[in-house]
């Protein structure tokens, strides 16, 4: 007797942590045009709930709320043919696991718990949850179902034993943030699971910026020979139909490319901003705007992000602040359509002077350097203090990393886009944005940086005649350098193969230094496998030399 097939569909979602109630809203509404004419409706890891809930799950107000959330949930397929399979909170006899239930007429059907709990990088599952068994296939519908869950599928010694045991099908839900270059890394084992053990695979991803993380979506479809067969979008809410027979598992939706990677460092920068301001509710975003290439890119993410009329910029003019960092700096902001106002922050140079005179000790070069960085902090944190606009900093991973940057004046903000992205990055994605459009930016098309900001030599405008490469190396050695020994966890003489040993000590040598620094900087999005904070944790006070 021949088995009958299944109509699957895959739906990834945009949780925000949290909101049972608006995450269960978007479940239902994804559900609803498939609950009649599919077998079973497919959400990421903890969908929920959202991911990654942290300490959330440790209150028991929230443990029951979020057990009374997945009843009501159930409750939406009783009569339905559609079956629903959705990641959540399990606690059993006071444990607590990330769960998938398998939701079906009304009640929870099966439960499946994550065997294998991520605790490296921005992950520390292990601390709020408690391994599950190892998975094992289930019959269900006339198939046998194999269900992961996200990191289950990063350990390719479950394959054979679930091909061993007959599994036609594995589903794997995720909450699987992006890196560049990582879509290929899943793809490929998932191609392993197949082109070895026969295994197909349905692979269902979460897609929205979460705090530091940002989830692209890409979830797709493997059939038994290892094909990828098809792929839903990135970096946006998608949904798709697959048919699973005895000939195979085929794909009834249409096909969405993989972006290119500067296009993905872009749409992830710019998802990350969005949904930070939206999730937190802030009416718009500010920033400085300098005439440089930093602030130039975060303005354009901003727009992109938000919309014209939910940004505005200030150019804090001091006397080192050339004609032409104001001249681009207009120029950029009229292409972009956004408000732009010019402040000097000479009166205040001047009134601290002032202030610090009876000392009779005068600032020193550097201390008017800072100064000039921080009145341009406090100035702007005033405005988003009086108007809730959220300030934005523009500091980009080379500098973060070597610590050309002022504590409370450039570093001031909630939010830094550019936190992840090496200076080369800024320069590669300026470039990008000028030659495209992100389909789902709301910013103009066309040429909106102007050249002169892509080709100036990038300075801090902090003294006279001053450039970045006075003090640092070329951007290019520099950020080699750096990925060596941060990315790479090189030593200084591994990393001085890059460049000479002189060079790979002094940028070990600030790295070092400034770790204080970024504990104290402002969150911004992951797009590299080693971001500062969560993923790299150095002690501040430490002698050894790497």
């Amino acid at each position: 007797m021949q088995t009958a097939p299944l109509m699957i569909a895959l739906c990834q979602t945009n949780p925000v942590v949290g909101d049972l109630a608006g995450n269960a809203a978007a479940i239902r509404a994804a559900y609803a045009p498939y609950a009649d004419t599919h077998d079973l409706v497919v959400f990421p890891e903890l969908a929920l709930i959202g991911y990654p809930p942290e300490d959330l799950v440790l209150m028991p107000a929230f443990q029951e709320a979020a057990a009374a959330a997945l009843q009501d949930l159930a409750a939406v397929t009783r009569g339905q043919r559609a079956a629903m399979l959705v990641g959540s909170l399990h606690v059993v006899d006071g444990q607590r696991h990330n769960a998938a239930f398998l939701l079906e007429d009304g009640v929870i059907r099966h439960v499946v718990q994550k065997h294998f709990l991520p605790n490296a990088g921005v992950f520390d599952e292990m601390r709020v949850f408690t391994p599950g068994p190892q998975p094992q296939p289930f019959d269900w519908r006339g198939h046998r179902l194999a269900l992961l869950i996200c990191e289950d599928m990063w350990h390719p010694e479950l394959f054979p034993l679930l091909a061993a045991q007959g599994s036609t099908l594995m589903v794997v839900i995720n909450g699987s943030p992006f890196e560049a270059g990582k879509q290929a890394i899943r793809e490929g084992l998932a191609h392993e699971a197949a082109a070895r053990h026969g295994l197909a695979t349905l692979y269902c991803n979460m897609v929205g910026g979460q705090d530091e993380l940002v989830f692209d979506g890409g979830s797709f479809a493997v059939d038994a020979q290892g094909a990828v067969i098809h792929r839903l979008a990135c970096f946006r809410a998608d949904s798709a139909s697959y048919r699973l027979s005895g000939d195979g598992l085929g794909a009834l939706s249409p096909d969405h490319p993989l972006p290119t990677r500067e296009e993905s460092l872009y749409a992830a920068v710019t998802l990350g901003l969005r949904d930070y301001v939206e999730k937190n509710g802030f009416p718009g975003v500010l920033l400085g705007l300098s005439g440089g290439i930093d602030s130039a890119l975060v303005a354009a993410i901003a727009v992109d992000a938000l919309g014209a009329e939910r940004v505005r910029s200030f150019m804090l003019a001091s006397p080192y602040t050339a004609e032409i960092s104001h001249t681009d700096a207009a120029a950029l902001a009229s292409a972009l359509g956004i408000r732009h106002e010019t402040l000097s922050i000479a009166p205040g140079m001047r009134a601290v002077a002032e202030m610090v005179a009876p000392l009779g000790e005068p600032l020193t070069p550097l201390a008017e350097e800072n100064l000039q960085s921080r009145l341009r902090g406090l100035t702007l944190m005033a405005i988003s203090n009086s108007t809730g606009f959220l300030l934005v900093s523009t500091g980009n991973k080379s500098e973060m990393g070597t610590g050309y940057a002022t504590l409370y004046g450039d570093m001031c903000g909630a939010f830094n886009p550019l936190k992840d992205l090496y200076k080369t990055d800024v320069y590669a994605l300026a470039r990008w944005r000028n030659a495209h459009r992100w389909p789902a930016g709301k910013g103009p098309g066309g040429h909106v940086i102007p050249e002169r900001i892509l080709t100036r030599a990038p300075s801090a405008e902090l003294r006279e005649n001053q450039t970045d490469q006075d003090s640092l190396p070329p951007y290019e050695r520099l950020d080699a350098l750096l990925q060596a020994l941060v990315e790479g966890r090189a030593s200084v003489a591994e990393a001085a193969a890059l460049a000479s040993r002189e060079e790979a000590e002094r940028v070990a040598h600030l790295l070092r230094l400034s770790e204080y620094k970024r504990r104290q900087a402002p969150p911004g999005p992951k797009v590299s496998p080693m971001s500062f904070g969560r993923d790299r944790r150095f002690p501040l006070t430490q002698r050894f030399k790497f």
